[in-house]
């Protein structure tokens, strides 16, 4: 297969990747590592790092989708930065060492985590799960150790933590469109130390293939965020058109379906 052609393939993915996260407002990321690990395997790649790659390079898509959604929530003044600040402390911490746990995990239990943790968000979207408000925002030490929480499990299943991140906040007594906001701001400091981390803790690994920087594949990276990124705009306008209730339980199954394939394999 040629680099072109898996470069389109990668556009298609983002595309994918990006309507998906736009309809149901969740991270690219819940999509993408999945993917890339089935892409990964078809391009022959070893199985001891193709779960490592989709980790890392889907951190370092979520560096760039980030920014933009960043800049959609900041205009809505949906961000608290009072509470994004000491978890960013507490979230680069934690990512950094998420990224070198999921570095310590060989290719077949990173993927049986990634599986579960799929599993896990696709039954709380079906049966729609929610914590509901049950304290106050805790001070600057709670919150920050609440972002290492969030940063390290992030780094590992390669998400912006938005599934972790929102429910936290929710339960914290944070209005829905704040904790969707706050929790888009705390995806920039997860996917920059995540992805910093997969960079890191890949260098030198003797199974890359080429155009890899440690765990992050460029072809991936790049064919990703170009279509990802507007193709979220697609799927925002749908979710208005659609019916909402019916799209979520038709992808919480897919995404059991997912995570069972990982299981049983």
């Amino acid at each position: 297969m040629s680099l072109l052609s898996v470069f389109a393939i990668y556009m298609v993915l983002g595309a994918f990747a990006g309507t998906l996260a736009g309809l149901f407002g969740i991270g690219g990321g819940l999509i993408i590592v999945p993917v890339l690990i089935f892409s990964f395997g078809a391009q022959g790649f070893s199985s001891e790092i193709a779960a490592h790659m989709a980790v890392g390079t889907s951190l370092a898509t979520i560096v760039f989708t980030s920014l933009s959604s960043i800049r959609s929530h900041h205009g809505h003044r949906a961000i608290r930065w009072d509470i994004f600040r000491p978890m960013a402390f507490g979230i680069i911490v934690g990512a950094l060492i998420g990224a070198w746990t999921a570095a310590l995990l060989s290719g077949a239990a990173l993927e049986l985590i990634i599986g579960l943790f799929v599993i896990l968000v696709g039954l709380k979207m079906l049966f729609n799960v929610n914590p509901s408000p049950g304290r106050n925002v805790a001070g600057k030490p709670g919150l920050a150790t609440a972002g290492a929480g969030i940063g390290w499990a992030s780094a590992i299943f390669g998400i912006g933590g938005g599934a972790l991140t929102v429910p936290y906040l929710s339960w914290s007594n944070v209005r829905m469109q704040q904790a969707v906001g706050t929790s888009a701001a705390c995806g920039l400091p997860i996917a920059i130390a995540g992805a910093v981390g997969n960079a890191w803790t890949g260098w030198g690994e003797p199974a890359l293939p080429e155009y890899s920087l440690g765990f992050i594949y460029f072809p991936a990276l790049i064919g990703i965020i170009l279509t990802s990124v507007l193709f979220a705009r697609v799927g925002a306008n749908l979710a208005h058109r659609l019916n909402a209730k019916v799209l979520k339980r038709v992808f919480a199954i897919m995404l059991l379906l997912v995570g069972l394939r990982f299981l049983l394999s």
